[in-house]
């Protein structure tokens, strides 16, 4: 599939979080540069919003706002090192973790959720939303010169009304999404390239697994060899879509994860995959080292999201 990739844009600051509108702009953040940013459908490249921070992933909530994860910050790679530009550690003015709300017109952000009952967020990194106006998000932690947090994923409302762990403990839980039922929550962890299966009960709630599931999760899938799991999209045929980090690409995994097909991309750091344009067969994808946002066709369509391609 390489040879059909267009390159959209260039230039930008570890692109993430892309979510494709239907004027045919891409919305993404660029971590490094703590920017919501729009790449329009002739390449121009816009700023939305200034969150600061890590505004890491997003989502089109049922108001209409953009709704953000955001880390807090991160330390990073010198430019032109080895490997790439990329996060390393947490910042030294780190922030806080926290969940904002961004207006599209104006690009004005609000803070809707920095914490639980359960403590504070520490790096929330992705997000869905559900048919009843709720949102699910994972939180990856932050790592530290000599230790690092214990990941954790939840469930808020929209209009700030509440949010609550549903998962914990979970080692660096990145990419979230929801099966065409809306019966199932994907979660894949970073570190260990496993991706896990919740089965949903009702909103926010789900139906946890015994041991010696570490969290009650249902594993799907995990890969051999030295690869990580970033942020994930689902087609329209139930098939879990992970950008996968070292060996850069996007990994397709089915319902069952007895079929793995890795489709690779040229950056190490593939982050992330939306779908957009026509029937939702193109697929967007944030080549997040080396700064680009790149478009390909997709064997399958993507999955409309609520409140988004699904009203």
């Amino acid at each position: 599939m390489q040879d059909t990739l267009r390159e959209l844009a260039t230039g930008l600051l570890f692109p993430e979080g892309p979510v494709a509108m239907a004027d045919g702009s891409v919305l993404l953040v660029e971590i490094g540069r703590g920017t919501l940013t729009r790449v329009g459908a002739d390449g121009t490249v816009s700023y939305v919003a200034t969150p600061g921070g890590g505004p890491n992933g997003l989502a089109i909530g049922p108001d209409g706002f953009c709704y953000v994860c955001n880390n807090g910050g991160f330390k990073w790679t010198e430019p032109n090192g080895p490997g790439g530009y990329r996060p390393i550690a947490q910042a030294d003015d780190y922030s806080g973790g926290r969940i904002e709300r961004v207006d599209l017109a104006s690009g004005a952000v609000d803070v809707l959720y920095t914490g639980t009952d359960k403590g504070p967020l520490k790096g929330p990194n992705d997000i869905v939303f559900d048919t009843e106006g709720g949102f699910y998000f994972t939180d990856l932690g932050k790592v530290r010169a000599r230790d690092q947090d214990r990941g954790a994923v939840y469930y808020a409302r929209a209009d700030g009304s509440m949010i609550r762990e549903i998962v914990f403990p979970i080692l660096t839980p990145n990419g979230i999404g929801l099966s065409p039922d809306g019966k199932t929550l994907y979660v894949a962890e970073t570190q260990t390239a496993r991706l896990w299966a919740f089965d949903i009960v009702g909103p926010g709630e789900i139906a946890k697994q015994p041991f010696p599931s570490p969290h009650g999760g249902r594993l799907v899938a995990g890969l051999g060899g030295y690869r990580m799991f970033d942020s994930l999209a689902v087609d329209a045929e139930g098939q879990i879509c992970v950008a996968t980090l070292v060996e850069g690409g996007v990994t397709i995994i089915s319902p069952d994860g007895q079929s793995i097909t890795h489709v690779p991309m040229p950056d190490r750091w593939t982050t992330n995959i939306c779908f957009g344009g026509a029937e939702l067969r193109t697929a967007f994808v944030t080549l997040s080292s080396s700064g680009r946002l790149v478009a390909l066709p997709w064997r399958t369509p993507g999955l409309p999201l609520n409140y988004l391609n699904r009203r």
